[in-house]
């Protein structure tokens, strides 16, 4: 250990996570086994984002520093042997971005203490990581109560010469949640052929976007519900709930190299199709009442109204008019993991009357992201709060080609009515 025996940063009350424009504070403490001689003991506070081309590499291609401040909490000098304590108190700034961790860059936050020690001889140095959360209020997005709402009609070909069209309608009662929420999805769909569909498949993606030298995309499928296909000649609806689990927030405001969106996809296999809506995750949710049933999306007459199927269909299948039916669910991910009364065991809450439930306080993860923060205060003694770990994340492996936008879906459902006419 030489002279310098313990050189460590403690935060004051222990605490970890810090909001933008906020005082943080603490105390280097040092004891020495012996006299030395010191330059200057400083201590710095710093926040930056680093970009790799490589999953868990720290050799940054692209970075950028949000500040930088340094104290010199005590002169040239020198010290007898014995323990020293110095305080320190910094300013964070108002922009800061929230702390983010993942495979191919990060957002950090760090105190540094050094003892600098006369020329040629070794400086003593102690970092103490901490966190930033910038909070994503939901309700300053613009129509964020509102059902989110995609069409999309695809005209396909089977058996060489026949061919049919399916037409789907998915919704979400909302545009953006919280942890501890539950998306209220819907799929109508009507199967205008003599072919059987596959069964249809909605995953809540993670979408980040790592700005290097080119773009990098990380998908992460969160949870997946699997349903039963739609028969030839079939209309039916599909209803389904996603929990949110314990997710960075949407977006990272105050970071320009890495981005956070998620989606929900529906999509079908035989025939291939894939719908995908955008929303958020965020911190605090929407302050509106539950959706009434006149809010709620309602297809649009054309959908409702079956079609008659193709003519050269009519005699080879018998054609009957389409029986309306509710879809089963096949599979769920989150039926042992993350069902509302595992997730409340699990963050020590009770779900409430609106059928909303809350998020944990306090969630700090040694995986891809920390922190991440659901509405609620936040306690700073980790050892009166149990960390909650996310579930494990299935991740593709390289996906360097992103999903569609919404703005791309909408094009595409409006190309295949189009084709369909």
């Amino acid at each position: 250990m030489g002279k310098v025996q313990e050189l460590s940063v403690a935060l004051k009350n222990n605490k970890v996570v810090y909001s933008p424009a906020e005082f943080i504070s603490g105390e280097v403490r040092i004891k020495l086994a012996a006299h030395l001689n010191f330059k200057a003991v400083k201590v710095n506070c710093s926040g930056s984002c680093g970009v790799a081309n490589k999953a868990n590499d720290t050799a940054w291609q692209m970075e950028e520093h949000y500040f930088s401040s340094t104290l010199v909490v005590a002169d040239k000098g020198s010290l007898i042997a014995g323990e020293y304590t110095y305080t320190f108190q910094f300013l964070l700034p108002a922009t800061a971005p929230t702390s983010f961790e993942g495979l191919f860059g990060k957002i950090s936050y760090r105190i540094r203490a050094t003892v600098e020690t006369a020329r040629f001889s070794k400086d003593y140095k102690a970092d103490k990581a901490f966190y930033i959360l910038n909070l994503l209020n939901l309700n300053e997005i613009g129509d964020i109560e509102q059902p989110n709402v995609i069409t999309m009609t695809k005209k396909f070909s089977y058996l060489i010469v026949k061919s049919g069209v399916v037409a789907f309608t998915v919704s979400t009662d909302l545009k953006g949640y919280t942890s501890g929420q539950i998306i209220q999805l819907t799929t109508a769909i009507q199967n205008k052929s003599g072919k059987d569909m596959g069964n249809v498949v909605a995953s809540l993606i993670q979408k980040v976007t790592y700005k290097s030298k080119r773009l990098i995309y990380d998908l992460r499928t969160i949870a997946e519900v699997e349903g039963s296909g739609v028969k030839s000649w079939k209309q039916a609806e599909w209803k389904e709930q996603i929990i949110v689990p314990a997710l960075p927030q949407s977006s990272l405001r105050g970071c320009n190299l890495i981005q956070i969106d998620y989606f929900i996809q529906v999509s079908v296999r035989s025939p291939e199709i894939l719908v995908s809506l955008p929303i958020y995750i965020g911190n605090i949710a929407v302050n509106s009442p539950p959706l009434t049933p006149s809010r709620q999306p309602q297809p649009s007459p054309a959908t409702l109204i079956p079609t008659a199927p193709p003519a050269e269909e009519v005699g080879a299948t018998g054609y009957q008019p389409m029986d309306s039916i509710i879809l089963p669910t096949k599979s769920h991910s989150q039926q042992q993991t993350l069902s509302p009364h595992a997730f409340n065991f699990t963050s020590g809450f009770e779900s409430n009357t609106s059928g909303q439930l809350p998020g944990p306080m306090l969630c700090i993860s040694t995986g891809a992201t920390v922190p991440y923060y659901a509405d609620g205060p936040v306690v700073a003694d980790l050892a009166e709060n149990p960390l909650i770990l996310p579930p494990e994340y299935s991740s593709w492996a390289y996906p360097y080609d992103p999903p569609p936008t919404y703005e791309e879906s909408c094009s595409s459902a409006n190309s295949s009515m189009s084709a369909g006419n």
